[in-house]
């Protein structure tokens, strides 16, 4: 899992595995949306293919990558608790809200000037 997480560190990366969201890319497609070098971008495809978020295969003379949906599963498995939690405590926020949308209008005291009062003047 720490691979993981690792991986998905890098903006480049979590840019990359968006361009894959689409469907298969050659490695040469993936890279000629980057302003950095090739093989910079061939370095960022070989720690996603490490982590096991993407595969490649090779077509004729290009490398053509894909994510791999199990590794996302198992990311989503382990994040499930968690997302529970904020979704429950998303829940009791709305709930706070539309109660304070119900209640009647502010019963606030009105503020006071900082004079003191003028007696006898």
């Amino acid at each position: 899992m720490d691979e993981i997480f690792e991986a998905l560190a890098d903006t480049n990366r979590r840019m990359i595995i968006e361009y894959l969201r689409s469907g298969e890319m050659s490695a040469g497609a993936i890279a000629s949306k980057f302003s950095i070098a090739r093989e910079g971008v061939s370095k960022h495809l070989r720690i996603l293919l490490a982590a096991g978020l993407v595969s490649v295969k090779q077509e004729g003379r290009s490398r053509v990558y894909r994510l791999e949906p199990e590794t996302f599963k198992e990311l989503d498995r382990w994040m499930d608790p968690y997302r529970r939690f904020w979704e429950q405590r998303l829940d009791a926020l709305a709930t706070e809200i539309q109660r304070g949308k119900r209640s009647p209008a502010s019963t606030a005291p009105q503020p006071t000037s900082n004079r003191p009062d003028i007696k006898g003047a």
